[in-house]
């Protein structure tokens, strides 16, 4: 890390037709330029000053594009990319119960999910994600591929009531997710978390366990919650209290949660979720696809939770473009709400950006673009027939199919993606291993 007391020198410029910062909100700078150093961003300014600034240095011309903050997928089972389409059209417990866990029992090891990973990080490159939260077995492996492709990570250990491939039970996870956290201490690149699974899937013993360890360590906890009425109605039946009242008494709901899917939500769970500062993560695709319900985004934001975005795994979606997910999170927010300005592009933009970053603890790093923070920037061209004309940047990235036409991506200030290349993984290779693991697994 650079001391922060000297800036170091800019070895870059980039230079933007339209810039969309993030931070300040609703803004769009035209004919800017960005100076980074030592992965970091030194500075913006107008190009002429730029090239006077920083005579000499490499320059990058982004005068077909849009540049804005990488995004930040705050939830996806990264490794599931192999089980892409694997069991289509089913609701949520059959999915589950019916086909995914059975397959999961059969094929998930350390090799499926490095190279689940991998691939499914090749995917979210391409369209433009620079940061993923991840839950899902062996971490360790999700770990190694992203460090090898250079994105950021939170790894969110799995936490269940009953074994799996990765563990004989709760213990044997907490056990191997704390030996995790020790090997990433201090790590810029792998952010580690707990990962109950849900609240029908871990006993109150083990929460109030999470709850004592992620304070000691002052770590995230992230949770699938809320994610249909059938498991609301099934826990006030069980428990007789909803999920989020449990999860509030047993203290698990802090700044430091982050709640997926949060579908079936009354006033009370609005209200709690508000007091105690937790955060959202809406999973717009997944939810339609397996008919979980709708997300209250509006009502949420004006309560003034944080709500950041996340594609869920290629199981239930079935790609991870983030660009996508933006899309139909603004659409359905608008009908939900029964209210076209709810959600504008602007305010979706910070979800993937700002607000993923916010949920991670990371904000005083990425999300936006401002000098001082890390070089996490994509740029996305609009000299198609599709982006043409353009009247407003932050509505034609949010409404046009952005995912497919990002061509740069930088992390750290390393460029990932050269003109819609991968710089640091073999495309070639990570279709042939796909195409390996879905020969197998089709044939048994």
């Amino acid at each position: 890390m650079t001391d922060a007391t000297q800036t170091p020198a800019a070895d870059t410029l980039l230079h933007c037709r339209y810039l969309i910062p993030v931070i300040p909100e609703n803004t769009v700078l035209q004919q800017q330029s960005i100076a980074i150093g030592n992965g970091q961003i030194i500075a913006i300014l107008p190009r002429a000053e730029a090239e006077q600034q920083f005579p000499g240095i490499s320059a990058v011309e982004l005068g077909d594009h849009i540049v804005l903050p990488g995004l930040i997928n705050l939830h996806t089972h990264a490794a599931m990319s192999l089980l892409r389409s694997y069991a289509n059209d089913l609701p949520l417990m059959d999915w589950l119960n019916k086909h995914i866990w059975p397959a999961e029992g059969r094929w998930v090891s350390d090799a499926f999910v490095y190279d689940g990973t991998r691939l499914a990080i090749g995917e979210m490159i391409r369209s433009g994600t620079t940061t993923f939260s991840d839950m899902y077995f062996f971490p360790e492996a999700a770990a190694r591929a992203a460090l090898a492709a250079g994105l950021r990570c939170q790894l969110s250990f799995p936490i269940f009531e009953f074994p799996s491939n990765w563990g004989a039970g709760p213990q044997e996870y907490l056990e191997k997710g704390l030996a995790l956290f020790d090997q990433y201490r201090g790590s810029t690149r792998v952010k580690m978390a707990f990962g109950p699974h849900a609240p029908y899937t871990v006993g109150d013993e083990s929460l109030a366990k999470v709850v004592m360890l992620a304070e000691e360590l002052d770590a995230n906890v992230q949770i699938h919650l809320h994610e249909t009425a059938f498991e609301v109605a099934s826990a006030v039946q069980d428990t007789g209290v909803r999920p989020v009242e449990r999860l509030r008494r047993l203290g698990l709901l802090t700044p430091r949660t982050q709640c997926v899917h949060m579908t079936a939500l009354d006033d009370s769970d609005i209200a709690t979720i508000a007091s105690t500062g937790s955060n959202v993560v809406h999973c717009p695709d997944s939810n339609l696809k397996l008919a979980s319900g709708f997300c209250p985004v509006d009502r949420l934001q004006k309560a003034g939770v944080n709500v950041a975005i996340g594609t869920d795994g290629a199981a239930s979606n079935d790609d991870l473009d983030l660009f996508a997910e933006l899309r139909s999170a603004a659409l359905l927010a608008k009908a939900v709400a029964n209210d076209a300005t709810a959600l504008d592009a602007h305010a979706a933009l910070r979800m993937a950006t700002i607000n993923g970053a916010r949920a991670l603890g990371l904000d005083h790093l990425v999300g936006s673009i401002e000098a001082g923070k890390q070089a996490d920037i994509i740029a996305v061209r609009i000299d198609t027939l599709c982006a043409q004309p353009l009247y407003d940047p932050a509505s034609s990235l949010v409404y046009t199919g952005s995912g497919a036409r990002v061509s740069d991506v930088w992390v750290g200030g390393k460029r990932l993606l050269n003109n819609r290349a991968l710089t640091t993984m073999d495309e070639a290779e990570l279709l042939a291993t796909a195409m390996q693991w879905g020969e197998k697994i089709r044939g048994n």
